[in-house]
Order: C-alpha cells, then structure tokens, then sequence
C-alpha cells in the first residue's frame, strides 16, 4: 500500500511542477499522471483551524488509509495548504493545485468566501471540489457545477433543523443575537422566514461586532426580550462568548438560548455547566450509535480529540469520491461525477445518503440538547437527541434551487 502525503503551506511555490496536469489528458489505464491526489484546503492558522484544521487532513488520511491507499492499482496522495481564511488564496491555491500539481479533488474548504471561490474555479478547471466546512447554499445554487459537491451542512438544514423543530416543540417567540456582517444576517433571516412560516414569531434582534468579547449589554437585551427562544446567529469565539454571557447574566428560567451553528468543539469549550440545556442541529455526534464510536475512537488516537460533524464528512465524501473512482474506473471528472451520483452512501455518517443533480448531498440532520453535568455519565458524554430530521425536509428543496444544471 503507498500513501503519500505531502504538506504544502499557503505560501510556498507550487511543488511537483510539470506534471502534465494542466490539460484534460489520461493515460491508457484511464488515470492522469498515475495518481489519484486529494488536495485538503483548510484553515491552519486562523479562526476555523480548531473547528477543520489537521484534524480535517487526518480525516482524509484515514478514509484514503482505510480505502486501501490505492485505486485500481493508481497510489492515492494526500495534500493540504492553508487557505488563510481569503478567497482569493483559496481561489490561487485550487488554479495552482489544479493547473500544475495533479490535484483531482479539493475537500474540506472551510470559510465560505473561500468555498464559493475554489467552486468557481473547479467549474473552470473541471475537477472536483466537496465542501464540508461552510455553510454556504451557493454552492448547490449560483456556484454549482458537475464539480462541485456540498456535503455535510449547510444554512438552509440550520435555519430548518433547529428553526423549524423548535417552533414545532413550542418555542414560538425569537430573539436574536446576530453578528453584524452578512453570514450572521443571512442565518438570522434565514431562520427568522422558517420560525414564521412555522406559526412562531420574531420578537427582535440585537447585531454585535465580529469578535466581540463583553456580551453584557445583547445579554441584558434578549433577557428584556421576553422571547422563548435566544436564536444566536453567530459562529465560534463570537457564539461561545454569546452563551457564557447568557449563562452569566442570566436569561429567566422560561427563556432558552438556541444556537444556529454550534459545533461539538464548542460545547467542549464551554463545558456543560454553561451549555446545558442549549439547543442545536449537527449532522453527527461521535456517541450517536457503534458506527459513529468506532471512528471516534480511531479519530482519538490520531488526534487526541473526538470529531465533529465537518471531521466526518470529510472522512465520508473523501470515501465516497474513492468508491465513485472505483466505479468509474477511472479518475476522469466527468465519469466520477456521473458515479458520485448514481451510489448511495450509506455508512457511519450518511444512511441512504445520495447527491442531487445540483451537488448538495441529502441526508438527515438531527437536533440535540446539551446535557447537564448531572446527565453526563462519561468523557464527552454531551448531548441527547431530540429530533431526527429527514434530508428531504433539512435541505433546500430541488425546485428552489438556481443551478443552472436543473434547467438542462
């Protein structure tokens, strides 16, 4: 078995240079230059590289390792580059990875200017791109292509996983907190459209600063709210610090915080003794069922740390790309892409999962409720599920969708 994995920072010059992989040419076993190499462009130095990061590029390492770490006889290579959180790097370092160094797939793709941009270019370029780490629905709207593949979460299953599942469950009042730029805007309205539509009501909002760290006064605002429902439409640094001052300067006891976009690295951060009692929609928890233990705790020892929900679909899609080259016999994108679709992905992450003509992959998303500390019966035992929502029902509905594929 070889597996060849080479690091490539954002700032160095393109490596392996000249090898042929700018044209659209493969060779008579049907694989260009003969590899199948898997390009990881993430966030290493940045505010997502704990949310993707290396655990991102140890997920792909593990799916290639547990593949075989070959294809038909063509050795599998993994690389990864730092994006640095700017479309423009990302945009360069896919046309690079593209153009000169034989990249055939680009996975992770954290920061959602980024995915949008490396979208672009793989429409242009004509390889495959699967984004785990944005929630973007322009990949499977204005930036779709044959290419390009959204795979494990998205804005739309947010806003109606935990928007839409609150309501139901009788929490009809929202307030928000809501980072001031357009990624917290687009949730909040988002979520805002599906509490409506669901008979609830939007009571106000209170906009904060990117990265702001006294919470005080939005706390003390969304208190005065009255609301039943804190909807927190923010991510990361700016989330956590929303909820310690929620926990801090108190919400009453017939108000609960709901957050829009929370990850499992999150709650860890917080600690139940904060996060108990919030509630969440995420594609995957590592203690849901055996299948999702039994990564986990593969993913343990490699990294040190239990998975989140872009860690294992990283892990899938990379797994699913690998099977739909198998399939095809070849590395070709056209053909993969026709076999990307036609398989079903049913592992660990997915059960019945399958990728629409526009590139989203459909599959369930589930909402969970943090634990208390006195529910918490072992190591990372956090969350308790209250609901499984079907894909069919989290994601954007085909016919909604503006991909240009649809009309052909």
């Amino acid at each position: 078995m070889r597996i060849r994995t080479t690091p490539i920072t954002a700032t160095a010059a393109g490596l392996m240079l000249g090898l042929g992989c700018a044209t659209t040419s493969w060779a008579d076993n049907g694989f260009s230059d003969d590899v199948v190499r898997i390009g990881v462009l993430t966030d290493m130095s940045g505010i997502y590289t704990d949310l993707s990061g290396e655990a991102a590029v140890e997920a792909v390492r593990m799916a290639v390792e547990d593949f075989g770490g070959e294809v038909h006889g063509v050795p599998i290579e993994v690389i990864f580059a730092d994006h640095r959180n700017r479309p423009d790097v990302g945009a360069s370092r896919a046309r690079e990875w593209y153009d000169n160094d034989g990249v055939d797939m680009i996975n992770d793709l954290s920061n959602s200017g980024v995915a949008n941009a490396v979208a672009a270019v793989a429409k242009e370029r004509r390889r495959h791109a699967i984004v785990n780490s944005s929630s973007t629905v322009g990949i499977t709207n204005d930036y779709c292509s044959p290419y390009a593949t959204h795979y494990t979460y998205d804005a739309h299953s947010l806003a109606h996983g935990t928007g839409a599942s609150i309501v139901e469950e009788g929490g009809t009042s929202w307030f928000f907190l809501t980072v001031d730029f357009a990624f917290g805007h687009g949730l909040e309205e988002a979520v805002s459209n599906v509490v409506r539509d669901a008979g609830g009501q939007v009571v106000g909002a209170a906009r904060h600063p990117l990265d702001t760290t006294d919470f005080s006064s939005y706390a003390l605002q969304a208190q005065a709210s009255g609301a039943e429902i804190i909807g927190i439409a923010s991510t990361g640094a700016d989330a956590i610090n929303a909820i310690n001052a929620l926990a801090e300067f108190g919400v009453t006891p017939s108000q609960q915080p709901a957050a829009l976009l929370l990850w499992f690295d999150d709650v860890h951060a917080l600690g139940l003794d904060t996060a108990q009692g919030l509630l969440l929609t995420n594609a995957f928890y590592w203690d849901a069922n055996d299948g999702t233990r039994e990564f986990s705790e593969r993913f343990y020892e490699r990294t040190g740390r239990m998975p989140n929900m872009a860690h294992a679909g990283n892990y899938s899609s990379t797994m699913h790309y690998l099977n739909a080259v198998e399939a095809a016999g070849t590395d070709d994108p056209d053909a993969v892409s026709e076999k990307m679709r036609e398989l079903e992905i049913n592992d660990f992450f997915a059960q019945g999962g399958y990728i629409r003509p526009n590139g989203r992959m459909v599959h369930d998303q589930y909402m969970w409720e943090v634990k208390t500390p006195d529910e918490s019966e072992y190591e990372y035992d956090y969350m308790r599920l209250v609901r499984t929502i079907s894909g069919e029902d989290a994601f954007q509905p085909l016919e909604d969708s503006t991909c240009y594929l649809l009309d052909e």
